[in-house]
């Protein structure tokens, strides 16, 4: 038999005191050599556990299931930075020819890591990632806003990979740590794999009951939303020049309404109203722009300056040392 193909799993944890001993025992059923169904021989040769910093005993849990089980490694970060970074840090530091990234809450069914080795093997893809074939469990409104999300980073990125963009993710080891090396703070981890990767696939999965209700307020969503924007590329920047340039179309049209009323209408032209209407407009359009550019600076200036997007420590973060 050829060697078996090597996967690291990383998962960031935030709120996992509950959920995690479940889902480390599901992936430890596949810590020994197994074939998929095209027999590709692989082997889960770690779970590394990224500790975001939560609320929670998580830290508690990650401490036991590491002495528990031999494949488990904690890693703990010295403050809660977010999702994306957890999941960075836990990629620069996986040694696997394959990197599965997984969330905490047991809505991902690890079983179906065999079907996505087989999907990047036979198609030789860099990227592949779980695509759901039922609706995710968070109800209506989320679930739309979250179509909505995608379709709207498609358009100003015009790439159609976005599509599937998805934190249940395998991908080629050696493109996660050097992407997990090089990427600066601010960083969206699905936008930074566009970069450096162009085969780019999806294997349908389908998703269970979360066991625990999402940690992500609407308020977190709409963050995480944004960055995905600002880190798209500069077409955001290029809408500005277009809202300018129609803004002058407008301005003109709205010019020859007015002459013409007066001159060859003989309609008086009332002033307040249409001034009113173009001082509202163009001061709302003014501020946008600023809005968008000082986003874009605020990202340079963190990483000109050297904001590290995590950093790791020798040990846990306690609950009551995060200031809430």
């Amino acid at each position: 038999m050829a060697n078996p193909i090597q996967i690291s799993i990383v998962i960031p944890v935030y709120q996992g005191e509950k959920t995690l001993p479940k889902l480390v025992g599901e992936l430890i059923a596949y810590n020994q050599v197994q074939s998929t169904k095209l027999g590709n021989p692989y082997v889960i040769n770690e779970i590394i556990l990224v500790h975001d910093c939560g609320f929670d005993r998580s830290d508690k849990v990650i401490e036991e299931l590491s002495e528990l089980y031999a494949e488990v490694r904690p890693l703990w970060l010295s403050k809660n930075f977010g999702q994306h970074p957890a999941t960075m840090a836990g990629m620069a530091s996986a040694t696997g020819d394959w990197i599965v990234t997984l969330d905490e809450d047991g809505q991902q069914d690890p079983s179906y890591i065999a079907g996505m080795l087989d999907e990047v093997v036979s198609k030789s893809l860099q990227v592949v990632y779980a695509l759901p074939t039922n609706p995710p469990p968070h109800g209506f409104i989320r679930n739309l806003f979250s179509v909505l999300a995608k379709s709207i980073f498609q358009k100003l990125s015009g790439n159609v990979m976005s599509k599937y963009f998805n934190s249940f993710r395998m991908i080629d080891g050696e493109i996660a740590r050097t992407l997990a090396a090089y990427s600066g703070n601010g960083i969206y981890l699905d936008v930074g794999l566009l970069w450096v990767s162009s085969r780019i696939g999806s294997f349908p999965v389908l998703l269970r009951d979360e066991d625990r209700p999402s940690g992500y307020s609407y308020s977190k969503l709409m963050s995480h939303f944004w960055r995905l924007i600002l880190t798209s590329g500069t077409r955001p920047l290029r809408l500005i020049t277009l809202m300018g340039f129609f803004s002058i179309l407008i301005a003109f049209f709205i010019s020859i309404i007015a002459l013409y009323d007066k001159i060859l209408g003989n309609v008086p032209v009332q002033g307040w109203t249409s001034l009113f209407i173009i001082i509202s407009f163009f001061s709302g359009a003014i501020m946008l722009s600023l809005g968008i550019v000082a986003e874009y600076l605020a990202i340079t200036m963190s990483i000109a300056m050297g904001k590290p997007l995590y950093v790791i420590a020798t040990k846990p973060s306690r609950p009551s040392q995060n200031i809430k």
